[in-house]
């Protein structure tokens, strides 16, 4: 396990070197004179010469790239053109409000998709199964902001029962404190997840319940809760444990929308005011961060399923 660990380490943080220079000279390639970004387009020559000189940007991108990790390994993320503030302080504002979010939208849709993906396994082919796999294909081609301009109108026009903004608190707990004014948002970015992880669950369940152990339970007499409980709900979660570790950089895309359309301060509507301003500091932070989860959600899911799952052998 050790050398495993280490090994995906390595491999980890290999992989981010890679993000990190591939965003870097795209952005580079947009833009190759911050201080125009800075100064304005009404700026002189001179200005933004003397600006791009001062801040190393005249430098050749190479140059630029290397001190910019040397600045990254002491944990400097930059300063934001247009905020005037550190970029790390920016995103550590920001990032619980939005981890909060994905969790409770991530935790809803387990809660929902675990036990029905299992009740689709169990009744194959029923009007049950049929009925909610082609729901979860209609809500998994739906996208995210017409969803929740859709539960908008119906949940705070037509009946209202939930504000259709999502609380302004700076609090990351908002979504435990203001459960109101968090249904809406919380709502729209589980519905997709529910729609991908019920059948994934489903799947393994049914590739379950044709296994020996469950034969041999049911032959024994065994009822079949504690069949569906005891035995087959643990190995039929591993592969939905392994989707969740794939999907944290999706999660964080759908906060994206998601904040975007119900005004809610975090790290996606933070991106978004960052690109409309032209902040690439704040949008190569925003990516590496994007970069780390997925790399570290890949990794602790293989861990997870191995602890889990003692048949599986870790290559040295």
């Amino acid at each position: 396990m050790t050398w495993y660990v280490l090994r995906r380490l390595v491999i980890s943080l290999l992989v981010l070197l890679g993000i990190s220079a591939v965003v870097f000279f795209l952005l580079h390639l947009v833009s190759d004179s911050p201080g125009r970004v800075v100064l304005g387009q009404r700026a002189s020559p001179e200005a933004v010469a003397a600006f791009n000189r001062d801040n190393g940007f005249d430098r050749p991108v190479v140059v630029q790239y290397v001190s910019y990790l040397g600045r990254l390994a002491q944990g400097d993320l930059g300063r934001s053109y247009k905020l005037n503030e550190n970029v790390g302080t920016l995103l550590w504002q920001n990032a619980g409000r939005s981890a909060m979010l994905s969790l409770a939208g991530l935790v809803l849709a387990l809660v929902i998709a675990v036990p029905l993906g299992i009740l689709q396994a169990v009744r194959r082919n029923s009007l049950v199964d049929r009925a909610a796999t082609a729901l979860s294909y209609v809500l998994y081609a739906t996208p995210s902001f017409l969803l929740g301009l859709v539960l908008i109108a119906v949940f705070s026009q037509a009946l209202p029962v939930f504000p259709a903004e999502a609380s302004q608190s700076h609090s990351p707990w908002v979504v435990f404190t203001e459960p109101r004014s968090m249904a809406l948002p919380v709502i729209t970015l589980a519905v997709t997840s529910v729609a991908i992880f019920s059948q994934y669950q489903r799947s393994a369940a049914l590739d379950q319940l044709g296994q020996d152990y469950v034969r041999v339970a049911r032959a024994k007499g065994l009822p079949e809760r504690l069949i569906l409980t005891r035995h087959l709900l643990r190995n039929a979660c591993l592969p939905l444990i392994t989707l969740v570790g794939t999907l944290v950089p999706t999660l964080l895309a759908g906060n994206l929308i998601v904040e975007s359309l119900f005004n809610y301060p975090g790290l996606g509507l933070l991106f978004l005011n960052s690109l409309q301003r032209e902040d690439y500091p704040v949008l190569l932070a925003y990516t590496l961060v994007g970069g780390v989860l997925t790399v570290a959600g890949n990794f602790v899911a293989d861990l997870v399923v191995a602890a889990a799952d003692r048949r599986i052998e870790l290559r040295k």
